[in-house]
């Protein structure tokens, strides 16, 4: 059986409209995560350093990059940013 990679199945996934529909709900979140661990990994940082730059624990990291941005605060996140040296960047914008 050949492997998939996950693009592969999100693209069979989006197929169907209510999955369509629940990743786009997430899309900030997802984005979000994705750009963090980016910047942390080519920061060569481990979760551990990440954590101790914030003033957290390492679990709490590990939770966040889990998916666990919904109670993040912005000023978690500003942080998170200021130890990536990178900006964050919040707006509104209207659903489509």
């Amino acid at each position: 059986m050949k492997a998939r990679t996950l693009q592969d199945y999100k693209a069979q996934q989006m197929k169907a409209p209510g999955f369509k529909k629940a990743w786009r709900e997430l899309d900030a979140e997802f984005e979000l995560l994705e750009s963090m661990l980016a910047l942390r990994e080519r920061a060569g940082m481990s979760q551990q350093r990440l954590a101790e730059m914030i003033g957290t624990q390492q679990p709490a990291l590990s939770r966040l990059e889990r998916g666990g941005f919904k109670k993040a605060s912005l000023e978690t996140l500003s942080k998170i940013a200021d130890a990536l040296n990178a900006r964050l960047v919040v707006r509104m914008e209207p659903r489509h």
